[in-house]
């Protein structure tokens, strides 16, 4: 049974003549990929909003992944876009609920990423021939047996956030492939907010997603308690 397509629309979070950013629900693959049958991409028609093609990924967010997605309106500004990730010009911040209590208030977790088969999956491993890899992470607040970290990947590796707080014994709540397999918590990460330079004579473009309800319930008696970017 196919489930509703979601309301693209509705969790708009920024739109211009070039890119839009979208506030990406949980459990939707942002494209096809073998076993997904309905990613997020295919209903991008959506949001048109009068062009005749649809919007294109900038980048990409793991299924279960929330928060800010870019997505370029026409080819010369995906390109743009193509061009600025590559560059790391992109500021992306994330924040995760972790399994532990960090030793120190903040880090720099610099450790190349090399993808490896098991079996029918693809995952990444801390290696010395991967990938450049680097994440700046701090400590937010907490309960004494987790931690809302807020993390900014300064490269862009698939599963980079994930396998690299992960190596420092701090696993995201919810993530079965590097953390607890046996959890039945969803992944808590979302990508809360991103600043995209794309016009040298303008402001950034900054989006801030909403915290998701599940993300909310759980750091509620966190201390000090989460506050966005006041």
């Amino acid at each position: 049974m196919s489930r509703p397509a979601p309301d693209l629309v509705a969790r708009l979070l920024h739109r211009d003549g070039l890119l839009l950013i979208i506030d990406k629900p949980a459990g939707w693959a942002v494209h096809a990929a073998p076993g997904v049958g309905d990613p997020l991409d295919q209903h991008f028609e959506q949001l048109r909003f009068g062009l005749k093609r649809d919007p294109v990924l900038a980048h990409r967010l793991d299924k279960e992944t929330t928060g800010c997605l870019v997505l370029g309106r026409h080819p010369k500004a995906t390109r743009k876009l193509a061009d600025l990730f590559k560059a790391k010009r992109v500021e992306k911040t994330y924040l995760a609920i972790v399994d532990g209590v960090p030793e120190t208030e903040d880090g720099v977790i610099d450790a190349p990423l090399l993808r490896v088969d098991e079996g029918n999956r693809a995952v990444m491993r801390p290696d010395a021939i991967g990938q450049p890899s680097e994440t700046r992470w701090k400590r937010l607040s907490g309960d004494g047996a987790r931690t809302l970290v807020e993390a900014k990947p300064t490269t862009g590796r698939m599963h980079q956030i994930r396998v690299h707080l992960a190596s420092i014994g701090l696993p995201i709540v919810g993530d079965r492939l590097y953390g607890d397999a046996g959890s039945k918590n969803g992944l808590m990460l979302h990508a809360v907010k991103i600043r995209v330079p794309m016009q040298a004579s303008k402001p950034p473009v900054e989006a801030v997603a909403p915290i998701p309800d599940a993300f909310g319930e759980m750091v509620k008696s966190f201390h000090p308690p989460l506050t966005l970017f006041d």
